[in-house]
């Protein structure tokens, strides 16, 4: 037996459909949706947009996402001026001892951490 994957659901908030347009623009495509629920692919990163508007949930909420090149990620946010167009908020690229990351708050208030790995 293996485990073979881990597919959070997370909280769109409010607006389901704005929700997933943000995370088109961020890169990933709708593998599939139904009711309420999109599940989302980039890469071999995978999770399921859930129309969920629970705030308390949400600002608790935290994903670590990794990419090869996190100073290309951000600078993709910021061209295609994502925080402006749904008004997200974005952090400064800082290192950890698990890498350098930015913070990215989305529409429902989930915290994605996106990081690469330096070790």
């Amino acid at each position: 037996m293996q485990i073979l994957s881990l597919e959070p659901f997370v909280p769109s908030g409010s607006d389901f459909h704005r929700s997933k347009q943000l995370f088109q623009d961020l890169g990933f495509h709708i593998n599939w949706e139904v009711d309420g629920y999109a599940g989302l692919q980039c890469d071999g990163c995978r999770f399921i947009l859930q129309h969920f508007d629970k705030v308390e949930f949400a600002h608790n909420f935290m994903l670590s996402v990794k990419v090869s090149d996190v100073g290309e990620f951000r600078k993709m946010v910021l061209d295609k001026q994502l925080p402006e167009k749904y008004a997200i908020r974005i952090g400064e690229i800082r290192q950890q001892p698990y890498g350098r990351e930015f913070n990215l708050i989305d529409i429902a208030g989930v915290c994605w951490h996106f990081v690469q790995q330096t070790r």
